[in-house]
């Protein structure tokens, strides 16, 4: 029972600060609609004091409803200008203002209805009924501030009436406050529960977004995909980029001689061996069937490419599958894009016709140029 409250109350950590701009967003729409209210009843109420009251500012009493109606007018107003300044701000620091705003609207109306009913034993309790249940309606919090905000306020308004109201009304009052307090929790649980579920959606999403872009045998991204990356980081600019181009030398041969399960295990070597070899920026792609590229960020020298370009070339004949020796192989063909501006179009036909020469000049061999400036 416990464990389930607990649920019931608490809000996930990989939501709370989504709870909380969702709760300040929701806020700020009702305080804007409760200030709107506040300023158009005090205003009546002011007028009817000086205007409509025979008495006008000569009681104590008038006095009392008048000052308590420009207080409320004044925190009103305050309280929009405090959240117009602090939307910038930190989601604790709207927060703080939004439920001090709250707080001060709550216990205004605690006040009113308590001064009230010292003048009229026996009158409503409307006031404070119509406050609690608004606040249960417009406002979204977490427990740990609704509980001590609809808790205190019962409290105090129990307190500042307890000469004036009977058992009944004490005990009418109290089921209001629980069923505002029950309101507020069910709301603020109905915000959690929907934004869990649309963090679920967007990592299902995101996860499938990310199968589709990926090669299914070799894990890494596929023809469209690797092709998509390249032009998102070439039209980033700022920075060099060279693209490898590979291919597995006799790849058919060991098909035909060794079977289709070898050669899934070579394709899948390969992935895994240009990923280790490669620095962790590189994206890498398989695009075609026995083809992968990788485009590597920075400026790098000749002899650093080179040498990177023979190192894949013994990784990829070091492949052994069941401790035998098929003949595996590769070619590589290598392109630098060291101007700003280049399309991959250019890169991949450079890279391409590269990895031709290198093709006809032997197996493993690797072939460097540069894009033309």
């Amino acid at each position: 029972m416990r464990q389930a409250v607990w649920q019931f109350l608490r809000i996930p950590p990989e939501i709370r600060e989504e709870f909380w701009q969702n709760s300040l967003q929701k806020n700020r729409l009702s305080l804007l609609v409760i200030c709107i209210m506040i300023f158009g009843m005090e205003l009546y109420n002011m007028a009817r004091v000086l205007f409509l009251s025979s008495s006008g500012l000569g009681t104590l009493n008038n006095r009392i409803y008048f000052g308590m109606y420009c207080s409320l007018l004044l925190a009103a107003a305050l309280s929009l200008a405090l959240q117009q300044l602090t939307r910038r701000a930190s989601s604790g620091v709207q927060w703080a203002v939004q439920y001090v705003s709250v707080l001060f609207f709550f216990l205004w109306h605690i006040c009113l209805n308590a001064y009230d009913l010292s003048r009229s034993p026996g009158g409503a309790t409307i006031t404070f009924l119509t406050a609690v249940l608004g606040l249960a309606v417009f406002i979204q919090m977490p427990a740990r501030y609704s509980i001590p905000c609809y808790g205190g306020g019962w409290a105090l308004f129990l307190l500042l009436t307890r000469a004036t109201l009977d058992s009944g009304d004490r005990i009418n009052l109290t089921f209001t406050a629980i069923v505002a307090l029950a309101v507020s929790l069910t709301t603020a649980r109905h915000a959690v529960i929907t934004l869990s579920q649309r963090r679920e959606i967007r990592e299902i999403n995101a996860h499938l977004q990310k199968l589709l872009e990926l090669d299914p045998l070799t894990g890494l991204l596929n023809k469209t995909a690797f092709q998509a990356r390249a032009e998102a980081r070439l039209a980033r600019g700022g920075e060099a980029l060279t693209l490898f181009m590979l291919d597995l030398d006799g790849f058919k041969a060991v098909n035909d001689v060794y079977g289709h399960p070898c050669g899934d295990f070579v394709l899948q070597e390969a992935g895994l061996r240009l990923r280790s070899v490669l620095p962790p920026d590189t994206d890498i792609g398989r695009i075609g069937g026995d083809e992968f590229a990788a485009l590597l960020p920075g400026a790098r020298g000749s002899a650093e490419l080179e040498r990177t370009g023979g190192r894949l070339i013994r990784e990829i004949s070091a492949i052994r599958w069941q401790e035998r020796d098929v003949g595996a192989g590769c070619s590589v063909g290598i392109c630098q894009a060291a101007r700003p501006g280049a399309s991959y179009a250019q890169l991949y036909r450079e890279a391409d016709q590269a990895l031709y020469r290198a093709k006809h000049q032997g197996r493993g061999m690797c072939v460097l140029t540069r894009l033309p400036e």
